[in-house]
């Protein structure tokens, strides 16, 4: 049983006032739950059943520090980062209503406007889901975002499956024309993996981040990920506030499904369900194929 995988690794890292574990559902790469507790109160844990790597978890602590220090963001506290969990103070669901996502657009325009860096990249290589996330230092955001957010997912087998020899060669055309297609932005810190489940809130209902893949590259990938995972009606109001507060252009959401196209080519790298995945991509590199 997934919790009970979870209480083992809770008691191995010294938490061992467990009473029950509750399986959490809505991340795709790691097991989840909430440890209710004897003498203390409950928490979040995660654990990969089978780890990656050792620094997974300590690379996400570490990003989760980072949002709340450099970028003013608002996480859950690190209580154990170890190679095989990691456990957080517990968070809220979020509240329904326009009202908590303006507040977010506030707290998420700081983050990206704030944070502003020289280079593109992270001082150490993280993690996104179950694969590691390269973050070679790059002066040319186009460079960076085409070799280590687009391209370097050709070499995972179900990416070279799904994709086939026309759809790798078109995906390297619009990588050699992202200067063209896509303005050119400063680096900023971002979250990484800014899907509408990785934001949750405090006991006051202010926007909490969970979950991150972080580094400095452009504040538009961010965007990109909450705008096209389903979000619910009422954070309309959310991308209306950040394009206020940040200036962006009219074009924004055209550049959507490009910038987006990191994140699709990361599940169809990792989980047998690609959700629709494949053919987004193949919509968005259409264009980008070698006419007959």
């Amino acid at each position: 049983m997934p919790t009970d995988l979870l209480a083992q690794r809770l008691s191995q890292a010294g938490i061992r006032d467990v009473v029950t574990v509750e399986p959490v559902s809505g991340g795709l790469a790691a097991i989840a739950g909430i440890a209710h507790r004897d003498n203390a109160p409950p928490v979040f844990v995660k654990a990969f059943a089978e780890t990656p790597a050792g620094d997974a978890f300590r690379a996400e602590a570490e990003g989760l520090t980072a949002l709340r220090e450099l970028g003013g963001q608002a996480t859950p506290d690190v209580i154990v980062a170890g190679q095989d969990v990691l456990v957080l103070s517990l968070l809220q669901p979020r509240p329904a209503g326009a009202a908590f996502w303006e507040r977010f657009a506030h707290a998420l325009a700081h983050l990206h406007t704030s944070t502003v860096h020289p280079r593109f990249g992270w001082h150490r290589d993280n993690w996104l889901g179950r694969r590691r996330q390269s973050n070679t230092w790059t002066a040319d955001g186009f460079a960076f975002f085409a070799e280590q957010r687009l391209l370097r997912w050709l070499t995972e087998p179900r990416v070279e499956a799904a994709l086939g020899p026309t759809g790798r060669a078109a995906l390297q055309r619009l990588c050699d024309r992202l200067p063209e297609l896509l303005p050119d932005r400063p680096a900023c810190l971002t979250h990484g993996d800014l899907w509408t489940q990785n934001v949750l809130a405090t006991t006051d209902g202010q926007a909490a981040l969970i979950d991150p893949a972080v580094s400095y590259t452009w504040a538009e990938v961010d965007l990109a990920h909450l705008w096209t995972t389903a979000p619910p009606p009422e954070s309309r109001r959310f991308f209306d506030v950040y394009a206020e507060l940040t200036g962006l252009d009219r074009d924004w959401r055209a550049r959507m499904p490009i910038i987006q196209l990191r994140q699709h080519l990361a599940v169809v790298a990792q989980f047998d369900d690609d959700w629709g995945a494949v053919d987004t991509i193949r919509t968005t590199l259409a264009p980008f194929r070698p006419h007959p």
